[in-house]
C-alpha cells in the first residue's frame, strides 16, 4: 500500500440504527473469533469421539485435513459470494452451517461422510471469518494497508486456535465431550441471535450472478488435495507402496492431476487460471512455504511422541505448552506489524528472521529434550516455533499480495493455503513418522546388545521396568536424531535463502475497492462473451 494513498471513508450501514457506532466493528471481530474458535472445539469433539469408538488417530487427522482442505479450496469463491449475497445472508448461512455440522458429526461413523461434513464445516468457517474481516478492513486501515490487515487477521485466527485447544482440553478432562458440542451450538446460536437482531441485509453494489465459476474444476482440485492427504496420512498404516491400496491411490492421484491440469488449459474460466502460475517469484514462495510447513510438522509427530512416550505427560500437563504458543503468536504478529508497517523494513529480512526462529526451535529441542528436564525448559523453543510461524504466515501472505494482481490473488491464496495448511504438514508428518520407524529399531538393535540377561537375572533386576526405561531412552535418542537432521536441513535452507536475491518493495501497491473489483470481474466476462 502506497504511503500517499488517500484514506477511504469507513461506515457500517449493514447494522441497524440502534447499534452504537463504536461497538459495530467489535461485533464483527467477536463473530470472526467465534468462527475460528468453534473450529478448534469442533475438532476437539471429534478427537474425544475417536476415543469412544473404533476410529484411529489417522482418521482424526484426516478429519483435520478435510476441514483445512475445505478452507483452502473455498478461497477463490469468497469475493464472488460477497458480490452475490448480502452480508447478513452469508454470515447467517455460515453460522448455520457450522452449527449443523457440529450437531451431525459426532453421530457419524462412516468415514467418507464424516470427512465430507468436516470439509463443509471448513468452508463455512472461512466464509464467516472472511465476511467479518472484510467488512472491518477499512476500520483497521482506512488506506487498505495489508501490512495492518494481515497481522490483525492472524491474531484472530491463530489466537483463537490456541484458546480453543485450551478450552477443549479442560472440557474433555473435567466433563464429557458433549459439553464441547453444546458450547459450539451455544456460541453459534449467539452469533445468529446477534446477526438477526443487530444487522440488516445490505449490499455495497449491484448483485452479481454466480456465472463463470468452474464448479467441476473446484471439485477436481478438492479431490486431488484430499487424495494426497489420504496418501501421506495413511501411507505408514498401509505400509506404503507394499500395499495395493496405496499403489491404486497413487495412480488415481496421477489421473486426477491430469484432469485438473487439462481442464485448467482447455476451458474459458478455469478454477485456477494458467496465468496465475506465471507471476515472478510465485513458485519459490510456494516451495518455501511447503518446506517451512514440513519443518513445523515436528510439532505433530516428534513433540507428541516425546511428551507421551518419554515424559509420560498427561493431557492437562501437555496443554500448559499452549500458553507459550499463544504468547509467541501474539508477539510474532505484532513484530511483523512493527517491522512491515511502522518501520517499513525489507520483507526479505523478515522471512530470514522467521527461518531463524525455526532453527532456534529445532536446535533448542535437540539440545534440551531429555527425560530429566522440567516442562518449563520447553517454553522457549516452543515460543520460537510459534513466533516463527506467525511471522512467516503474515509475511508470505503480504508478499503474495504484493507480487500479484487482485484478479489472481485469491486463486494464489487458495493454492498457498493448500500447501500451507494441508500438503506441507501431511508430507512432513509422513517423513518424521517414517524416520521414527527407522531410527527406533536401529537404536534398539545397537544399544540392545548391552543388555546382559544372565547378569540381570543374578542381580534380581526388574526386567519389565528395565525394558520400559530402556525403550523410553531409545525413543528419546531417536527423537533427538530426527530433530538434528531437521535442524541440518533448515540451516541448509537458511543459507540458500541468504544467497537468493528476491527484491521486494517496501511499500505495497494500492488495493482497489470492492466496487472496482466487481467492475473488473464483470468486464472480463463481458469481453469474453463478445469474443
Amino acid at each position: 500500500m502506497s504511503g500517499t494513498a488517500q484514506p477511504i471513508p469507513f461506515s457500517m450501514p449493514m447494522f441497524r440504527s440502534f447499534v452504537p457506532e463504536r461497538i459495530r466493528p467489535w461485533i464483527y471481530v467477536f463473530i470472526a473469533f467465534t468462527f475460528q474458535f468453534s473450529g478448534g472445539l469442533y475438532l476437539g469433539t471429534l478427537n474425544q469421539m475417536m476415543g469412544e469408538t473404533t476410529l484411529m488417530r489417522e482418521d482424526l487427522l484426516m478429519c483435520l485435513y478435510a476441514n483445512l482442505a475445505g478452507m483452502a479450496i473455498y478461497f477463490p469463491l469468497l469475493f464472488r459470494m460477497k458480490f452475490r449475497f448480502t452480508n447478513k445472508t452469508l454470515l447467517c448461512g455460515a453460522a448455520t452451517g457450522v452449527l449443523l455440522c457440529n450437531l451431525v458429526a459426532p453421530h457419524i461413523t462412516f468415514l467418507p461422510l464424516l470427512w465430507l461434513v468436516c470439509f463443509i464445516e471448513g468452508m463455512c468457517k472461512i466464509q464467516g471469518t472472511f465476511e467479518c474481516m472484510s467488512n472491518i478492513q477499512l476500520w483497521m486501515s482506512p488506506t487498505r494497508d495489508f501490512t495492518v490487515f494481515f497481522p490483525m487477521l492472524h491474531i484472530v485466527i491463530l489466537g483463537s486456535m490456541q484458546l480453543s485447544d485450551l478450552l477443549a482440553t479442560y472440557l474433555m478432562y473435567y466433563y464429557h465431550w458433549d459439553y464441547m458440542q453444546l458450547f459450539i451450538c451455544g456460541i453459534m446460536m449467539i452469533d445468529l441471535l446477534i446477526l438477526t437482531l443487530c444487522t440488516r441485509h445490505f449490499r455495497m453494489f449491484k448483485k452479481f450472478p454466480l456465472f463463470g465459476i468452474d464448479w467441476l474444476g473446484a471439485i477436481l482440485w478438492a479431490m486431488l488435495l484430499l487424495e494426497i492427504a489420504y496418501l501421506f496420512n495413511y501411507g505408514d498404516w498401509h505400509d506404503w507402496w507394499n500395499s495395493p491400496i496405496i499403489c491404486q491411490l497413487s495412480m488415481v492421484i496421477i489421473v486426477t492431476l491430469f484432469f485438473c491440469v487439462w481442464r485448467m488449459f482447455t476451458i474459458r474460466h478455469p478454477y485456477y487460471e494458467p496465468k496465475m502460475w506465471t507471476y515472478h517469484h510465485l513458485l519459490p514462495i510456494f516451495i518455501l512455504i511447503t518446506l517451512v510447513e514440513m519443518f513445523l510438522a515436528t510439532e505433530h509427530v516428534l513433540e507428541e511422541v516425546y511428551l507421551e512416550e518419554v515424559m509420560h505427560y498427561g493431557t492437562m500437563t501437555s496443554v500448559q505448552l499452549d500458553w507459550p504458543v499463544l504468547v509467541g503468536v501474539l508477539v510474532g504478529c505484532l513484530f511483523a506489524y512493527w517491522w512491515m508497517h511502522i518501520r517499513r523494513f525489507n520483507y526479505l529480512r523478515l522471512i530470514i528472521i522467521g527461518l531463524g526462529g525455526i532453527i532456534c526451535y529445532l536446535l533448542g529441542n535437540y539440545f534440551l529434550i531429555s527425560s530429566d528436564i522440567h516442562i518449563s525448559l520447553l517454553y522457549l523453543p516452543i515460543f520460537c516455533r510459534s513466533f516463527a510461524y506467525a511471522v512467516l504466515s503474515v509475511t508470505f501472505m503480504t508478499y503474495l499480495e504484493e507480487i500479484m494482481s487482485f484478479q489472481h490473488f485469491f486463486q494464489a491464496l487458495s493454492v498457498f493455503n493448500m500447501l500451507h495448511m494441508v500438503m506441507g504438514g501431511v508430507i512432513g508428518a509422513a517423513i518424521y513418522t517414517r524416520g521414527l520407524k527407522y531410527f527406533l529399531p536401529d537404536n534398539v538393535a545397537r544399544y540392545g546388545a548391552t543388555i546382559d540377561n544372565v547378569s540381570a537375572s543374578r542381580m534380581s533386576v526388574d526386567i519389565p521396568h528395565y525394558m520400559e526405561t530402556f525403550m523410553s531412552q531409545m525413543t528419546e535418542i531417536s527423537v533427538k536424531q530426527i530433530y538434528g537432521w531437521a535442524a541440518y536441513a533448515c540451516i541448509f535452507l537458511f543459507l540458500l535463502f541468504l544467497l537468493y536475491d528476491a527484491p521486494i518493495r517496501r511499500e505495497l501497491k494500492q488495493i482497489p475497492s470492492w466496487q472496482k473489483i466487481r467492475k473488473m470481474v464483470a468486464e472480463s466476462f463481458s469481453v469474453k462473451k463478445k469474443e
